[in-house]
C-alpha cells in the first residue's frame, strides 16, 4: 500500500524489526497454521484467525472488530483468497489505530502553542516509567528541547535516585525533595523553575501505587490541580506506561489508571522481550486512547516514537 512507506531511518526501523520479532515470529507461525490448506477466507479461516489474534493479545473485542470488518470485505469479494490476508489486515490493523489518532508522529515534537509543554507521567512500579522518562527527556533534549524533570513520585527513594542518574546523564534539571514529600509540592515546584528557565518541555514522575485506587485519584487530581496554579491548563497530557511484555495484565492497569485520572496518551514498553505486541493494538483501541511512544530495546535510542504504518510494516514483514 501507498503509506506503508518509508518513515523512519533505515537504522529506527531495524530497531523495531528487531523489537518486534518475537511478536512477528509468533504470529506468524499461528497465522500459517490458521490458513494452512485454505485458498480462500472462509469462516473456518476467520475461526481460526479470531483465535490467532486473541491468543496475541490483540483482546477480544479488538479481535472481533477487525473479524467483522475482514467478513464485510469477504462478503463484497466472495473469492477472497488467503495470500490476501495479510495485505487486508495490515489495513485493517493500520485503520483501526486511525481512528485513535494513534501513530501520526514520526519525530519527537511538542505542541507549538504550548510553553512549557507539562507531561505528567503515570504507571505502576515496574513497567518501566522512570526509564522512560529518562529517554523521552534525552530525545527531546536531543531535538533541541529545554527540558526540565520533577520526581513527584516520592513514595520510593529509589524512583528519586533513578530520575537524578537519569537527569545527570542526560544533562537537564531536575527538581526534586526528600522521600515522603508531598508530590504536589514537587510538580509546583517543577513548574515555577520550568517557568523561570524558560524551559519548553516539563516532565513529571508520579507515584506507581495502584493498591488503594482512592487515594491515587485524589492524589493525582492533587498534583494537577496544583500545578494549575503556575500553569492554568496543565498538566497538557498524562503519559500512562505499560509493560508489553504483561499482555492482558496491561489492559488492567490501563483500566484502572484511566479509572484514577484522564490519561491521554500512552508508552509501551519492553516489546522487544516478548512475543505480546499485539497489545499495542488492542488497549489502543479498547481506550481509545493514542500510543505515543514504544519500547523496542534497552538501549536510550530504543525508545520511539509510535508510527502505525511503521509498526504494521514491522509487524508484518
Amino acid at each position: 500500500m501507498s503509506f506503508f512507506k518509508k518513515l523512519f531511518s533505515s537504522e529506527k526501523k531495524e530497531t523495531l524489526d528487531k523489537g518486534l520479532e518475537q511478536t512477528k515470529t509468533s504470529f506468524f507461525s499461528k497465522l500459517t497454521k490458521a490458513v494452512a490448506g485454505k485458498s480462500k477466507v472462509d469462516d473456518e479461516v476467520l475461526d481460526n484467525l479470531e483465535e490467532v489474534l486473541v491468543s496475541s493479545d490483540v483482546g477480544v473485542n479488538t479481535t472481533l472488530k477487525i473479524i467483522e470488518r475482514i467478513e464485510e470485505r469477504v462478503s463484497n469479494d466472495k473469492y477472497l483468497g488467503t495470500d490476501e490476508l495479510n495485505k487486508i489486515l495490515r489495513e485493517e490493523i493500520a485503520g483501526l489505530l486511525s481512528e485513535t489518532k494513534s501513530g501520526e508522529e514520526t519525530e519527537f515534537t511538542i505542541p507549538a502553542n504550548k510553553k512549557p509543554y507539562v507531561l505528567m507521567v503515570v504507571g505502576v512500579n515496574g513497567v518501566g516509567k522512570t526509564t522512560t522518562i529518562g529517554k523521552l527527556a534525552y530525545q527531546f533534549n536531543k531535538a533541541g528541547y529545554k527540558v526540565v524533570l520533577g520526581a513527584a513520585d516520592t513514595f520510593r527513594a529509589a524512583a528519586i535516585d533513578q530520575l537524578q542518574i537519569w537527569a545527570d546523564r542526560v544533562g537537564v534539571p531536575l527538581v526534586k525533595q526528600q522521600m515522603g514529600s508531598d508530590p504536589a509540592s514537587v510538580a509546583f515546584d517543577t513548574l515555577q523553575s520550568a517557568v523561570t528557565l524558560n524551559a519548553d518541555i516539563v516532565i513529571i514522575d508520579t507515584a506507581g501505587r495502584l493498591h488503594n485506587k482512592v487515594n491515587l485519584m485524589a492524589e493525582l487530581t492533587k498534583v494537577k490541580r496544583v500545578m494549575q496554579k503556575v500553569l492554568e491548563d496543565a498538566p497538557h497530557d498524562v503519559l500512562l506506561v505499560l509493560d508489553g511484555s504483561t499482555g492482558q495484565n496491561a489492559f488492567e492497569q490501563a483500566k484502572q489508571f484511566t479509572a484514577a485520572t484522564e490519561v491521554s496518551c500512552l508508552a509501551v514498553t519492553k516489546l522487544d522481550g516478548t512475543a505480546k505486541g499485539g497489545v499495542v493494538i488492542g488497549i489502543s483501541d479498547q481506550f481509545q486512547i493514542p500510543v505515543k511512544y514504544i519500547g523496542v530495546g534497552e538501549g536510550i535510542e530504543d525508545l520511539q516514537v509510535f508510527n502505525k504504518y511503521e509498526f504494521v510494516d514491522s509487524f508484518f514483514k
